[in-house]
């Protein structure tokens, strides 16, 4: 089987390989062992982490998967209950962990555009009844992957903090995406985290970094997500090697994110301009289109684009996802464009 004669990965800004800043940083990293807390390069991580978002203290896990699950855990006691979206990437793509681990039951709530209506999240809350869970959190995503990278803004933060302090139920953002809100909504990520006791985000994102996440919050917080981390395998030694290139991502990407909006405006209106498909505009970096031909289903176009070296994602059978990053630019749009028009036509 021949190459395809280029590749123009679109799967995910989870492809992104680290900048040469980070790979000298990985290789110049001060580290030590992070289970006593004496890798200085994780610490310096945390602290920034948590600087940034505006929270005490912050954690460094391996991936967003177990950041969300240990905030589950360290929130919540087993037998309670959680509301989320009903398309929020803890519930659909994190493999029941919260369940299975946390002894923790999900109740989902359809949202519009993946923003949760406050009146629909208070009406959720389980009343003191001996047939009924506790309710032990609530949680947001912002940005929302399966709404197409949508962002909640200040507003439905605000609106949907103002329930959780009222019924003192912790409120927890799954923000693996958190700086591109931010960047969409032309706003320190910071503000966003105000609105809730917890935020997970990712490194290994648009930041680009090769592996990690944080999660921040209050200190003693944190230091009870320690433990369930450790509990969880995820006391790593000498990850300083790691966290260096988690710092570079912090220091020198996210300013850079608003590159990736605009490729992702560029791709969808080249997009949108091709027969047969609907497109989803992008709040941020996700675009969405969904297929209106009935010749055509999501895998059998992949599987065409595929052999052409244009890489994208299966979202439903007649859906399909493009994400823009670092390491995809204007060159490789049009050339996905025009693979795709040639498919098509």
């Amino acid at each position: 089987m021949g190459q395809p004669p280029r590749i123009a990965d679109f799967r995910s800004d989870t492809v992104t390989k680290p900048t040469q800043e980070m790979r000298r940083a990985m290789y110049e990293a001060k580290v030590g062992d992070d289970v006593y807390g004496e890798d200085p390069s994780v610490n310096r991580l945390e602290e920034l982490g948590a600087q940034l978002l505006g929270k005490e203290a912050g954690l460094f896990v391996t991936s967003g998967t177990q950041g969300n699950l240990i905030s589950i855990l360290t929130h919540t006691v087993p037998g309670q209950e959680i509301i989320l979206e009903s398309e929020s990437h803890v519930f659909y793509y994190e493999v029941g962990s919260a369940a299975l681990i946390g002894g923790v039951q999900t109740r989902t709530i359809p949202g519009e555009k993946g923003v949760l209506d406050p009146d629909k999240v208070e009406a959720a809350i389980r009343t003191d009844d001996i047939h009924f869970p506790a309710t032990g959190l609530i949680l947001l995503e912002n940005t929302h992957n399966r709404a197409g990278g949508a962002v909640l803004s200040i507003a439905d933060m605000t609106a949907l903090s103002a329930i959780s302090k009222r019924y003192c139920i912790p409120l927890h953002l799954d923000g693996a995406r958190i700086f591109n809100a931010a960047a969409a909504l032309g706003i320190e990520a910071k503000q966003l985290a105000s609105q809730v006791d917890s935020v997970m985000f990712c490194l290994s994102k648009g930041l680009c970094a090769p592996v990690g996440s944080l999660i921040v919050g209050k200190k003693d917080w944190i230091e009870r997500a320690r433990k369930w981390r450790k509990r969880l395998g995820g006391g790593m030694r000498q990850a300083g090697i790691l966290a260096a290139a988690g710092i570079i991502a912090l220091e020198q990407m996210i300013e850079r994110l608003p590159e990736d909006h605009d490729l992702a405006q560029y791709l969808a209106t080249g997009l949108a301009e091709i027969p047969g498909l609907d497109v989803v505009f992008p709040e941020t970096n996700i675009i969405l289109i969904h297929l209106k031909d009935k010749n055509w289903t999501a895998p059998k176009l992949l599987e065409r684009l595929a052999k052409e070296g244009v890489l994208a994602t299966e979202f439903s059978p007649t859906t399909i996802r493009f994400v823009t990053h670092k390491d995809v630019n204007q060159e490789a749009a049009d050339y996905a464009l025009s693979v795709i028009k040639s498919i098509l036509s």
